[in-house]
């Protein structure tokens, strides 16, 4: 046995266990999801193959069709607002003061409560009757105020993105950034300084190209963890019906409605193809803009 064959055998073993468990946990679930689309599966387990069926009831459905607009909405909205406000954060943190660690873990410490804790929490805040913002607006203005902010159509974004600001995924992003910009080189602020250029200049200049490749990693991730981590902070907030009259129901909520509630298993199956489509339709349409818009040193 030759060298170079004995080395990818051992590379082969190296990567066995990870391949084991791609296949495992990742091929058959999507595999067998797949599957059970095609059938009227319930969740007693009961189940007849009925082939393209839930697609077509799904594409008819007004539910779906609002959900579908609902989470491509939800997600490029919340990946616009995490990313701004991460590169914002990690700004503020680039900047040479004392005391620096401890505003980064004072930063970044909502991100480690886990969502649904965080949901929660907010929900105490945001509550109509005995929500704590709606007590100091009152304790202000020296009258009771009852702003229903979860259920009104007029507020409960406003609340939802705000909301967004303190996920993990948000205080993750911060950290990245913050390292990039440490690697961004210094002699390019000090010609921008002799050219005269502004702070807004060197920002839009030489900061956003260099740390443009880690924007788009952290686009891809924020995609990501809205498409899939939306349901731990929206369901506390909004229930499955996505609250007020389903202006929050994304997919995920839905697919949770049909499978655990109606007990559609297939269809819920169905949905869930949907939402794997959408979410590398994503995908493609950020690599796609990323070819235009990231700077790449080399």
């Amino acid at each position: 046995m030759t060298r170079r064959k004995r080395d990818n055998r051992t590379a082969f073993f190296f990567i066995l266990p990870w391949l084991i468990g791609f296949i495992c946990f990742t091929c058959f679930p999507v595999g067998f999801m797949v599957r059970t689309s095609l059938t009227n599966r319930k969740l007693n387990g009961l189940s007849k193959f009925v082939g393209l069926a839930n697609y077509r009831n799904m594409l008819k459905s007004s539910t779906f069709l609002n959900s579908l607009k609902v989470t491509i909405m939800f997600t490029i909205i919340m990946v616009i607002v995490t990313t701004i406000w991460a590169i914002i954060m990690a700004l503020l943190l680039n900047r040479k003061q004392r005391l620096n660690g401890i505003f980064q873990f004072c930063y970044f410490l909502p991100s480690v409560i886990p969502s649904v804790a965080l949901a929660y929490a907010f929900r105490t805040i945001f509550g109509k009757d005995a929500g704590l913002l709606n007590g100091l607006l009152g304790f202000f203005r020296g009258a009771p105020v009852s702003i229903n902010w979860l259920y009104d159509k007029h507020t409960v974004y406003l609340v939802v993105f705000f909301i967004t600001l303190f996920t993990y995924n948000t205080g993750q992003m911060m950290l990245i950034f913050r390292s990039g910009l440490s690697d961004v080189p210094a002699e390019l602020y000090e010609a921008s300084d002799l050219d005269g250029a502004t702070n807004t200049q060197k920002f839009f200049s030489i900061t956003l190209p260099m740390i443009s490749p880690l924007v788009l990693f952290n686009a891809v991730n924020g995609c990501i963890s809205a498409l899939n981590g939306s349901f731990a902070l929206l369901y506390p907030l909004t229930g499955e019906s996505g609250d007020p009259n389903g202006k929050t129901q994304v997919l995920s909520l839905l697919i949770y409605k049909e499978a655990f509630s109606n007990m559609k298993v297939g269809y819920a199956c169905a949905l869930s193809v949907a939402l794997f489509i959408l979410a590398a339709l994503f995908g493609i349409a950020i690599f796609a803009i990323s070819k235009k818009t990231v700077y790449y040193e080399n």
